[in-house]
């Protein structure tokens, strides 16, 4: 089908660029229709699928020439079918491995190669078939998940063999939704910037939502910052893991592309180390700011970097700093909540404020259920932070800061609009009336009167730029009086006293 909303003109027998119309050149001058969406989404699906596959089988040919002792495969089948399972897992899609069980630790940042090019297929979706109006972009964006979700189907299929087998209905639904969400958000930013798509939300929804990514950006922070110390501290330890494995120059090269990819995870699992539940490596482990119990870890360097002591080590005010830095993101999550909203309202700026926190804490449990998983049915089928444990604990510390934040804020917004009205009340009469003049006072101007022309107490809805002043008018009682009174006198007067 074709979503294009935009009707094409109708072209006349007599038109010159009409293909044989009297006069005309020919067919090449002539307009070509629209594509419909389901071709225009299953090519730009399968540009997608084969970008993503022609780069992942590039860097396992390398790994194969170079590092043959690592296991990738045998010939070119064991090189292609390699390379379709970290395809797979690049959608973060586990698999299953005979022997040894579900792996289901996925590296985060592989995401970042289907998305980007899920982005651009959404974008040349739109362009070539002619989506031209916003609410269109959900045709598009399903047009597009739809026959990438068989293809990834398709290749589960192709890639399972008797060591490990993908799982077929992740394959499926996973893609489906990266498909969705990344095709869905090109496809929108090829119709329009990103500051028109952030104003077609209201006001207050707005608000919640800058307020929560401001507050998931203090905790990615933080999370980042923290990471790279504890590398940087445990580096002889990431040397030694290193030279331990003899990679070579081409394994070194893929080992490092391998690393790199876990760093999205690594930023997680410091963020739960900051909120306090920490996370586990195994059965039995913990790694939080109160304390570590660690046992035998895999030969990744990566994770010479995990703190290995029973107490954390360094100053003993660095743990407090640590757990601060959540109540942080709160205050900050209110106050941009606040100052975003479009009106104050001393009675319900907490409960905003708690909802942009509360949604940053489920983002931080949603993104550290992801970010572990079971590497095997051993010791280590428990890896990673607790999604449920790292969203409540976020939900309770950013929630409630946020919400306090977003009420003291308010309250000083409100006492300083009120302190703006007190003076501006008390300002000498103008000696001569002008349009802002009370017809019913003479040439004194009506108190309290903005430079914008709005009364002063009176909330402007429309005003979303700051969206905090306050106008009030201490004559809307008088000009209800004067307009009852004139409406009255335009009446004829009762007969009789009866009538009244």
């Amino acid at each position: 089908m074709s979503v294009s909303t935009e009707p094409r003109p109708v072209p006349e027998p007599g038109d010159p660029g009409v293909s044989g119309a009297p006069g005309s050149s020919g067919g090449a001058a002539g307009t070509q229709p629209p594509r419909p969406l389901v071709v225009t989404g299953g090519i730009a699906a399968c540009a997608a699928v084969g970008s993503g596959l022609a780069v992942l089988v590039t860097l396992t040919a390398i790994g194969w020439i170079t590092a043959p002792h690592v296991g990738i495969g045998t010939g070119l089948g064991g090189v292609l079918r390699t390379a379709a399972l970290l395809w797979l897992v690049a959608h973060h899609v586990g698999f299953t491995v005979r022997g040894a069980g579900r792996i289901g630790m996925l590296p985060l940042g592989l995401v970042l190669l289907p998305g980007a090019l899920l982005v651009m297929a959404g974008r040349w979706v739109v362009r070539v078939g002619s989506v031209t109006r916003l609410r269109h972009v959900g045709y598009a964006a399903v047009a597009l998940a739809f026959p990438y979700a068989l293809l990834a189907g398709a290749l589960a299929v192709a890639s399972s063999t008797a060591v490990a087998a993908p799982s077929l209905l992740q394959a499926v639904a996973a893609s489906f939704l990266l498909a969705l969400v990344a095709g869905g958000l090109g496809a929108a930013r090829g119709l329009a910037p990103w500051s028109r798509l952030a104003h077609l939300l209201p006001a207050r929804p707005r608000s919640i939502i800058l307020g929560m990514l401001g507050a998931a950006a203090i905790l990615g922070l933080v999370g980042s910052v923290l990471a790279a110390v504890s590398l940087a501290a445990h580096l002889p330890g990431v040397r030694a893991a290193s030279d331990a494995l003899g990679p070579g120059l081409g394994g070194a090269a893929l080992l490092l592309l391998a690393q790199l990819s876990y760093v999205p995870n690594a930023i997680i699992w410091a963020v739960a180390y900051t909120l306090g539940p920490g996370f586990a490596f195994g059965a039995g482990t913990v790694v939080a700011p109160t304390g570590t119990v660690l046992g035998a870890v895999p030969a990744f360097p990566m994770l010479a970097a995990l703190p290995s002591g029973v107490h954390p080590g360094g100053p003993a005010w660095l743990p407090v700093l640590v757990l601060a830095m959540p109540y942080v993101a709160g205050v900050f999550a209110g106050v941009v909540t606040v100052r975003i909203a479009p009106t104050p309202m001393i009675e319900a700026a907490p409960l905003w404020g708690f909802a942009a926190g509360a949604a940053a804490g489920g983002l931080a449990g949603l993104a550290a259920a992801f970010s572990g998983g079971p590497l095997g049915d051993g010791r280590l089928a428990a890896v990673g932070p607790s999604g449920f444990e790292v969203g409540l604990v976020a939900i309770l510390e950013v929630g409630v800061t946020a919400a306090l934040a977003a009420a003291a804020a308010n309250w000083l917004i409100l006492r300083r609009s009120g302190r703006r009205t007190s003076k501006s009340s008390s300002t000498p009469p103008a000696p001569d009336s002008g349009p802002g003049s009370d017809p019913g006072l003479g040439s004194r101007p009506w108190p309290g009167r903005a430079k914008t022309g709005v009364l002063t107490g009176v909330v402007d809805e429309s005003d979303d730029a700051d969206g905090h002043r306050i106008y009030f008018n201490p004559w809307a009682a008088a000009e209800d009086d004067q307009e009852n009174e004139a409406d009255w006198s335009a009446q004829d007067p009762p007969a009789r006293p009866d009538d009244w």
